[in-house]
């Protein structure tokens, strides 16, 4: 309207400059530059203007949601930092730049999810009998079905304490099992073994006994002789981390720490505050699934668990080429 009104003006062969200056002095601020750029209508778009429109709409589309009850969410997705959103967007959109992302996230007011610090809930036994640490913080696999970490940590609840057990294959970085109780008994730990045993088979890759390591923790559940027994019945070699050194146990570490960080103390796979157990369970499958199969993982060149697990089986089963 203003700008219109001085465009009369302007065509009643008034100054621009002076038609600024008293309305200025009127209390209506607005400058000749403001006239002259609106008046260039014919003036083409920056390509970089168009460029972070488009890259602004793909982060919000892909940073938020709309549930079933018309209320907008945020995704897993919008807690990923600058690096992981750019490779998330640039993988249908090739030709966007890290900085057009970075100017989209400020105008949204999104920032990756930071960590806390976590707190020790590994406990030794009492006896000190226990296996040798046969990784030496080596925590890469040449395949999968090679080496396995495994810990567990706790969670906070209305009804008390509950605990979450993970088992991840080294190779591809994934959880391949998780359970949770209500308590720190043997079983809390035995049976997601049991668990990701059976997946394993039933994607048709079980495990080879002797060639699979489990490294754990030096937590009485993992060096109690219920589950060394099941670990030497299935063949696998029990490998356990020196007392009180997180590094020995470093990766299982890092994934505990993404699960608080991502899933626990956010709202973006539960709702409001955790009550039961239920709670936990629900919000724990939500994010496993998302961890597994859409998450994108730096050490593993951008790519999900999931995919970079059937990349490698791919490569396994490619059929000769003719020479």
């Amino acid at each position: 309207m203003i700008v219109a009104f001085i465009d009369e003006l302007r065509a009643e062969d008034h100054a621009v400059e002076s038609i600024c200056r008293v309305l200025r002095e009127q209390g209506c601020q607005v400058a000749a530059r403001t006239y002259r750029d609106w008046a260039r209508l014919d003036r083409p778009v920056a390509a970089r203007t168009i460029t972070d429109a488009q890259v602004t709409n793909q982060v919000r589309d892909l940073a938020w949601t709309i549930d079933h009850e018309g209320v907008r969410r945020m995704t897993p997705e919008g807690l990923y930092g600058r690096r992981k959103i750019t490779a998330l967007v640039q993988r249908t959109s090739p030709e966007a730049s890290p900085g057009s992302v970075d100017r989209a996230m400020r105008s949204l007011g999104l920032q990756g999810v930071r960590r806390s610090k976590g707190i020790r809930t590994t406990i030794p036994g009492k006896d000190g009998k226990r296996a040798g640490d046969l990784l030496d913080r080596n925590f890469t696999a040449e395949a999968p079905n090679r080496t396995w970490v495994m810990d567990f940590t706790y969670v906070r609840t209305w009804a008390g304490f509950v605990y979450v057990a993970f088992i991840l294959d080294v190779f591809a970085q994934k959880i391949i099992a998780w359970n949770i109780g209500s308590t720190k008994a043997v079983e809390l730990v035995d049976v997601p073994l049991r668990m990701a045993l059976w997946q394993r088979g039933r994607e048709g890759h079980p495990v080879i006994p002797g060639e699979l390591i489990g490294h754990a923790d030096a937590g009485s559940q993992y060096t109690s002789i219920a589950f060394t027994d099941h670990l030497t019945d299935e063949g696998i070699l029990p490998s356990i981390g020196t007392v009180a050194d997180a590094y020995d146990n470093a990766l299982m570490e890092c994934v505990i720490g993404l699960f608080k960080t991502e899933c626990i103390r956010t709202t973006v796979f539960h709702a409001g505050p955790y009550r039961t157990i239920a709670d936990v369970e629900y919000a724990t499958a939500g994010w496993v699934d998302w961890y597994n199969t859409r998450r994108l993982h730096g050490s593993l060149g951008m790519m999900t668990p999931t995919e970079f697990e059937q990349a490698h089986y791919a490569a396994l089963n490619r059929e000769p080429q003719p020479v």
